[in-house]
């Protein structure tokens, strides 16, 4: 008796290994299946190849001569990808519009993964399919024809179905942000050219901007930058300083040495010139041979008279210490100057003619004409002052009273100082 309840407990004991062998070789086969489909799917970042692969590699797992698998885009109730392999080859249609109706069919899920087996009537050639949905926008479908062995699909074969499908899921997420990725990083490509070609713009348009400075008074240059469409704001009247400087003896300079080396030597002197012009916020409005009219705007009336008295000291120094730099010129050059203070309309001009239109910026009134002519007094590389300038200045600096000169074209005679 003891003996036949130990024989049934061994028989016992080896069926619950067998199915234990048996649960495991099944798992086993189905690690394996996922390692080989994950390992083909993963390899490709194309939507299209992904698919294919999944169901070649799938229909040989589950002995299938026939399958077909569909992507739609959910928003637009649209198939986006399908890859058939002998199912549906003559009637590819009508299983596409049956596909189509059966995702959209199924209900709404937050689930990443979600599979619904089809419990509906399946065309004559499927004999299992299964739907999937990736996230809001994207849903699938998988179709299985019959087996080659003839065999029903079982319960495993449904669930070794549903872990591949997951994993399909992934890889095809993955290939989409891949492709997002690659997208974000054309259109990143694109701004980039675009950045690169307005830089080039802007290098262009600031290399223009230091080029005109050359030839466009400061002040001109300011106006433009705060109007860029080039509407220039009406002349107005203000207080300013005017002081214009004049090379004495120019013309006989250009007969002793010739025109290419005068030249070289005044654009020597005026390059130093302009270094203590703008130190002191003067702005050069016109140039002639030897000659520039040079402005003075500060909003304080004695600021602006100071600025020019500085600017004409440091002019003259220059001109004393250049002289050893020129081989040519045995005596620094006579620079006179003449300064004067007062209103003066000032602002941009314009010209027009047949030809187009021409804008100049100046200051015009009385107080130019005079400051030129105060200037054409000195000699010897004098400083004259008018008496508005000498007012704001004298406490900074000590005058010299030259007189009271008449000057051209001035119907009053104008007292002068010496700075």
């Amino acid at each position: 008796m003891e003996l036949e309840k130990d024989i049934e407990h061994i028989r016992q004991s080896l069926d619950k290994a067998d199915k234990i062998q048996e649960e495991l070789d099944r798992r086993v086969f189905h690690l394996k299946t996922l390692y080989d489909v994950s390992k083909d799917i993963y390899s490709s970042t194309d939507t299209q190849a992904i698919l294919r692969s999944f169901l070649l590699m799938s229909m040989g797992n589950f002995g299938a001569l026939d399958a077909m698998i569909t992507l739609v885009h959910l928003p637009e109730k649209a198939i986006q990808h399908t890859v058939f392999v002998g199912l549906g080859s003559h009637d590819r249609s009508r299983l596409e519009n049956w596909s189509l109706a059966a995702v959209l069919r199924q209900p709404c899920t937050c689930e990443l993964t979600h599979c619904e087996f089809m419990t509906e009537e399946l065309p004559e050639q499927a004999k299992l399919a299964v739907s999937f949905r990736m996230d809001e926008d994207f849903a699938g479908l998988y179709a299985l024809g019959p087996k080659i062995i003839g065999d029903p699909y079982n319960e495993n074969d449904r669930e070794l179905l549903v872990t591949l499908l997951n994993n399909l899921v992934i890889a095809l997420k993955n290939a989409r942000s891949f492709e997002e990725i690659k997208q974000l990083n054309a259109d990143l490509a694109a701004k980039n050219a675009q950045l690169q070609a307005s830089l080039r713009k802007v290098e262009l348009l600031e290399s223009i901007k230091d080029n005109l400075s050359k030839f466009v008074p400061v002040t001109v240059t300011r106006m433009i930058e705060k109007s860029p469409a080039g509407a220039m704001p009406e002349s107005r009247r203000r207080d300013l300083t005017v002081l214009f400087l004049d090379i004495e003896g120019y013309t006989k300079l250009c007969q002793k040495l010739g025109s290419r080396e005068t030249n070289a030597i005044i654009e020597k002197h005026f390059s130093l010139f302009m270094d203590a012009i703008y130190e002191n916020n003067g702005d050069v409005n016109e140039t002639a041979g030897d000659g520039l009219m040079v402005l003075f705007q500060d909003e304080d009336e004695r600021t602006n008279a100071l600025q020019a008295a500085r600017t004409a000291l440091a002019i003259r120094q220059q001109a004393l210490e250049i002289c050893n730099e020129c081989d040519s010129l045995y005596r620094p050059l006579d620079i006179n100057m003449g300064i004067n203070s007062g209103i003066a309309l000032v602002g941009a001009a314009k010209f027009d003619s047949y030809t187009g239109s021409r804008w100049t910026y100046t200051a015009r009134g009385n107080i130019t004409n005079i400051a030129a002519r105060v200037g054409a007094q000195a000699t010897h590389g004098g400083i004259y002052l008018t008496k508005s300038t000498a007012h704001r200045i004298q406490d900074a600096y000590e005058l010299t009273s030259v007189g009271t000169l008449e000057l051209k074209n001035l119907s009053e005679p104008v007292e002068v100082f010496s700075l």
